[in-house]
């Protein structure tokens, strides 16, 4: 038997077990990110729009969040290359300038 295990053949099967929770983290930061940016006020008197703009900018913070932290675990990082996150960070910003923004 020449062969021998190694603890690192399974990657292919981690990194697809765990990119389930961090894709579906980022499609709902994504949701209320969209939510964020396309809701438009009727006005200075819609406080019911200004209160969901920041509601989705909380949400998409919190998901992107989220999925940011779940990549930071050590085991995480050591399957999972650096780009897995970019696409929660950079919707986590779109909706902080949004949730700034709309002040």
């Amino acid at each position: 038997m020449t062969d021998s295990y190694h603890p690192d053949d399974d990657r292919g099967c981690l990194r697809l077990v765990l990119a389930v929770p961090i894709t579906l983290l980022t499609v709902i930061a994504a949701f209320f990110c969209w939510a964020a940016l396309t809701m438009r006020p009727s006005g200075p008197w819609d406080d019911d729009a200004y209160a969901a703009i920041v509601l989705s900018c909380i949400l998409t913070i919190g998901a992107a969040g989220a999925a940011i932290g779940l990549w930071l675990l050590p085991s995480v990082r050591r399957v999972m290359q650096w780009w897995w996150p970019l696409p929660a960070t950079v919707m986590a910003v779109a909706a902080a300038a949004r949730w700034a923004v709309s002040g």
